[in-house]
């Protein structure tokens, strides 16, 4: 069996200039980067008319889900249809890449393409962001060395796009003042970013130098917010993020577009594609279809309460994906073990995607439950799943896009196309604007998480009680927790409830709009695990090898 980059690599690509033709964009649309990848400029009159799909998954185990699998197989079995579906993903990080859960461009027969250069450097759209983050740094810690400012704390981050560990908590300045002023700082992952969110959530030019001169960099000595505007480095971040504000355009193995801009991470992040690709999808195509990071619990929560609200987006359907295997993990069965026959983990595992179901209805959009079918399933697992979601009154449909591609995935877009032409156009938020962020924080985790309570540590109380004193009490907030629970304990598998939820700092990201809430143990710099990714990928005949 041939392995994901050896598909890639057999593939034949359309020139992107055709592609771009093909799909109505005139000339001054696109900048072609090389012959298979371009940036878009779309005209401002194009309307953004298309039925919007998101597709989301129930709770996360470390084998994946599945779920850019799906989302791109659906998008080439709509056009298979006669449909015209365009794709609108997230941009992989290279810490994944190098270090466990691999690539995110799909997989089998299913993929973005140019595989190796969507999962590595791409159009730099990460590096621009990296530099544009740590510029400020630089910009910051200058002031402070030429004493033109005089800051009771620096809140401001440095960025880099690597899982390590070891830059989690850093000093920085050593070696005598020649070399800057000795302070604790340290490193998030580009994913995690503040810009990350500003870039993914800005509407336009403008939106976006408005949401770059409202980044709060630290405290004032009075207590009030320093923001990039009083730094003056507004300018200099535009003309880094210029051209990564555009949306990256590329192709499935199957020639169907794909928007591939940002890449926020949805466990420690917001979890979603540009606001700006988003829309364009919807410029181009009849339907676009979306997905937001791990299961609805994180990422569809995000991207229905913070992006939707943020850009008056309203999804037409929803998709649910899972697979028997994800279930039986669920249902306390150890890795290695669940793809045997197990019908009473199965039965075990299925509170989980009942309660995925619950808070997907709570939405609003009408949901297709989408099965990641692997060769060895047994006909009478699956006749159980099918029947729960009888039960639960959603639609169900097998995918085989892994193996066979737009093909495989037929029967899960004539759902999709079923759902979507009897939505009601509803939505539904968790939360209200005028909510502070603790009752917000509160009706996530009892509404979305199932949790019984919320608990702040000391050092929370005091982040709320300085972002209240600064004017932002009332923000969104986009919860960092686990992708393998609905609580914030890893290990607790299934769909507790009457949890508590343990929250242990509330950072302020006035640019994007939102406060980033963590709970549990969550880190926003991820390590490396003990066998990372990075040692089997190599290069052979002019060839990247080993990126999965």
């Amino acid at each position: 069996m041939l392995s994901d980059i050896e598909i890639a690599q057999s593939a034949k690509l359309k020139r992107i200039d055709d592609l771009a033709h093909e799909w109505g964009l005139e000339d001054n649309e696109f900048e072609p980067y090389g012959w298979d990848k371009a940036k878009l400029t779309l005209n401002p009159e194009r309307k953004a008319d298309a039925k919007l799909i998101l597709v989301t998954a129930t709770s996360g185990m470390p084998a994946g889900s599945g779920k850019t699998t799906t989302s791109i197989a659906l998008a080439q079995a709509l056009n298979r249809l006669g449909k015209k579906a365009v794709l609108a993903l997230r941009e992989p990080s290279l810490g994944p890449v190098f270090g466990m859960k691999g690539g995110a461009a799909g997989g089998g027969y299913s993929q973005v393409l140019p595989m190796e250069s969507v999962n590595l450097h791409f159009t730099g759209d990460f590096h621009a962001i990296t530099a544009a983050n740590n510029l400020i740094s630089a910009l910051i810690d200058n002031a402070r060395h030429q004493r033109q400012i005089d800051l009771k704390e620096v809140t401001w981050r440095r960025v880099l796009d690597v899982n390590d560990r070891q830059l989690r908590n850093i000093v920085t300045g050593l070696g005598g003042s020649a070399n800057g002023t000795p302070s604790e700082a340290g490193f998030d992952i580009t994913a995690a970013s503040e810009l990350m969110a500003v870039l993914c959530l800005a509407t336009d030019l403008d939106d976006l130098r408005a949401r770059i001169d409202r980044l709060v960099l630290g405290i004032k000595r009075d207590g009030s917010a320093f923001t990039c505007a009083e730094l003056g480095a507004t300018g200099s971040v535009m003309a880094l993020l210029l051209d990564a504000m555009k949306p990256n355009l590329v192709q499935t193995l199957e020639g169907t577009p794909a928007l591939v801009h940002g890449g926020p991470f949805a466990n420690i992040a917001h979890g979603c594609n540009s606001v700006v690709a988003t829309l364009a999808a919807m410029k181009l195509g009849e339907y676009a279809i979306t997905e937001a990071g791990f299961g609805s619990d994180l990422g569809a929560e995000k991207f229905y309460d913070i992006k939707c609200r943020h850009a008056g987006l309203r999804p037409a359907a929803v998709v649910l994906v899972t697979s028997l295997k994800a279930l039986k993990w669920h249902g306390g069965v150890a890795l290695p073990e669940i793809g045997k026959p197990n019908m009473e983990a199965l039965k075990a595992g299925l509170c989980n995607l009942d309660a995925h179901v619950a808070n997907l209805k709570a939405f609003g959009p009408e949901i297709v439950v989408s099965m990641n079918h692997f060769y060895n399933d047994p006909e009478d697992e699956i006749a159980v799943l099918r029947a729960r979601c009888e039960e639960l009154g959603v639609r169900f449909a097998i995918s085989d896009g892994f193996a066979k591609g737009g093909e495989g995935a037929e029967s899960v877009a004539k759902e999709v196309l079923e759902a979507a032409a009897a939505s009601k156009g509803e939505l539904h938020f968790t939360v209200e604007d005028e909510d502070p962020i603790a009752v917000k924080v509160e009706k996530i985790a009892k509404r979305v998480y199932g949790a019984g309570s919320v608990s702040f540590s000391e050092a929370a109380k005091k982040d709320l009680k300085t972002l209240t004193d600064m004017g932002f009490g009332n923000l969104p907030v986009c919860i960092a927790k686990t992708p393998f629970s609905l609580t914030a304990d890893p290990k607790a598998l299934g769909a507790p409830k009457g949890f508590d939820l343990p929250v242990q700092r509330v950072i302020l990201n006035a640019g994007a709009g939102f406060a980033v809430v963590t709970t549990g143990a969550i880190m926003r710099m991820p390590g490396l695990p003990k066998a990372p990714a990075a040692m089997n990928i190599d290069v052979k005949d002019g060839k990247i090898t080993g990126l999965a």
